[in-house]
């Protein structure tokens, strides 16, 4: 690995083919250590990664990566029949190494292996510091062929890989969705213990606690978006922001006070103007003055009066402009607003019964357990048991959609009785107005599919009476979950959630617990 790796962004340019601009001119430097990469849904955070893989090509700029780059994007998924040694990348180097071992190697062979002729021991290493021991246990369990893994385990094994290529410079895209606590602490350990470059693009506010800088990256007002880096971890940048914008406002208290007196002074001005106007045309109908007086006199009026008209305009103008910088100061982040449809449970009200679950009335069910425990597979048996009300399943792939339709055609697929105009201004809550509701939904970002998914199933028709959401704060910025939290805190249905966000859980005040990972003696509700 290179000593003090810096990936470096110069003057980089952006636009999508619609002609949406993304970056103008954008110039960055993320040196050894950790960069948490922050900004609201939308702002081009997983944008800005994909131009520095090279999955996008900028319009204008340079990215300069020293040695290797590893990325971990933020939708991985598993591929049931493939060999744990074939998503580690280790396949063909672990041949190589076998040949050489038993004495058939040659010159190709040692290329392959080069230094790493302790690979398959670092990768059995790591996979247990990752917590995948249960995957692999010893080197031989490289040749296992795997079934289907959680989000979770996927997102860990992905990581994996990454880490065993070395890389110099490392990218993460939400690399915790997914992840239980456990699963969690032992990702922050791998960050915090990596020797390069890491940039982490996340909304994981215990993640960005541990970070040594925090890289903003916002959108302007109808304009592309900007960098800014703050020293420090995600507390420090809050300070730094939450002091700005407490001076912003009082500039703009001070701007508004400053419009409405030049505003008041010009009026007296032009009083006192009119005024003289008057008094000079008296003086002329009554020829107290020689005329030629007269005549010099209404000059040097007018032009003084013109003179200080212009002067108290100028300071008008001068007002309103300062004004308008002070609030462009302010900030003014878009924030979803979910108005849940009426959909009212009784309670005894029975709305499914499985072996494993029983839903009555409008509980609040949570549940809970470590990578691997059958969470999503126990939303999956509700969804496939078609409780007995209207319902729905936001599923943690998110695969809902028709991806090759725009996000308004799919809301529409299952809102039938809303007219397009309905559907739009429905829309418009979840942050997709005017022509982002046009937009085709292979080309939406994490957080803006979540988006479209959580308007696909809360705008549908009939209102569902259960939701049934895996992971559903995966992608959202900090302000955007507390708009949902506060939206599902006043839903009137039955709801089970899937999450190991903690916090966000307790929010919503369940009234059963469900930990998957309980030891039997415990039984299902071991909070």
């Amino acid at each position: 690995m290179s000593t003090s790796p810096s990936l470096r962004i110069s003057d980089l340019d952006f636009s999508w083919p619609d002609g949406d601009q993304v970056f103008d001119g954008l110039d960055a430097v993320f040196s050894s250590g950790a960069t948490g990469l922050v900004g609201s849904n939308g702002a081009g955070k997983s944008t800005l990664l994909k131009l520095v893989t090279g999955a996008l090509a900028p319009s204008r700029g340079s990215i300069t990566v020293p040695g290797v780059l590893g990325y971990l994007p933020q939708d991985v998924t598993s591929v049931p029949g493939r060999r744990v040694d074939e998503i580690l990348r280790l396949r063909e180097l672990r041949e190589s190494l076998h040949r050489i071992e038993s004495g058939k190697g040659d010159d190709d062979d040692f290329t392959t292996v080069g230094h790493r002729w302790d690979a398959e021991e670092r990768a059995v290493a790591l996979l247990d510091k990752l917590g995948l021991g249960h995957i692999v246990a010893r080197t031989a369990d490289l040749d296992r062929v795997l079934g289907s893994l959680s989000g979770g385990e996927s997102m860990l094994l992905a990581l994996t890989a990454e880490l065993l290529a070395e890389p110099d410079v490392l990218l993460l895209d939400e690399p915790t969705n997914n992840l239980d606590i456990h699963a969690r602490d032992r990702l922050y350990q791998a960050i915090q213990a990596f020797g390069g470059a890491v940039v982490v693009c996340s909304h994981d506010l215990e993640l960005l606690e541990i970070v040594d800088t925090i890289a903003e990256l916002r959108a302007e007002r109808g304009g592309p978006s900007r960098l800014r880096m703050f020293g420090g971890n995600y507390s420090h940048y809050r300070e730094k922001i939450d002091a700005e914008q407490e001076a912003a406002r009082a500039a703009v208290h001070d701007a508004k006070n400053d419009v409405r007196k030049q505003e008041r002074e010009l009026v007296e001005t032009r009083t006192k103007i009119d005024r003289r106007i008057r008094y000079g045309k008296k003086m002329s109908e009554q020829k107290r003055e020689p005329k030629i007086v007269m005549g010099a006199r209404k000059r040097a009026a007018q032009v003084s009066a013109g003179k200080l008209r212009n002067t108290h305009i100028d300071k008008v103008d001068d007002a309103h402009t300062a004004l308008a910088a002070a609030e462009d100061r302010l900030r003014d982040d878009r924030e979803i607003r979910v108005d849940l449809p009426a959909t009212k449970v009784h309670a005894g009200q029975k709305i499914a019964e499985l072996d494993d679950l029983e839903i009555v009335g409008p509980e609040r069910i949570a549940l809970i357990g470590p990578n691997g425990s059958g969470k999503t597979t126990l939303l999956r048996k509700i969804n496939a048991a078609r409780p007995g009300v209207p319902w729905r399943y936001l599923p943690q792939r998110l695969d809902v959609f028709d991806e090759s339709r725009t996000v308004a055609e799919n809301v529409a697929d299952v809102a039938e009785g809303a007219t397009n105009e309905q559907i739009r201004a429905q829309l418009a809550r979840f942050l997709f107005r005017g022509n982002d509701a046009d937009a085709v939904v292979a080309t939406l970002s994490g957080g803006e599919r979540l988006r479209a998914a959580l308007a696909r199933i809360l705008l549908a028709d009939p209102a569902p009476k259960l939701l049934m959401l895996d992971e559903p704060t995966n992608n959202l910025d900090v302000a955007s979950k507390a708009h949902l939290t506060e939206a599902l805190s006043s839903y009137e249905g039955a709801l089970v959630v899937v999450s190991h966000d903690l916090p966000f859980l307790r929010d919503l005040q369940p009234t059963k617990w469900v930990d998957l990972g309980a030891a039997p003696d415990q039984g299902p509700d071991a909070l």
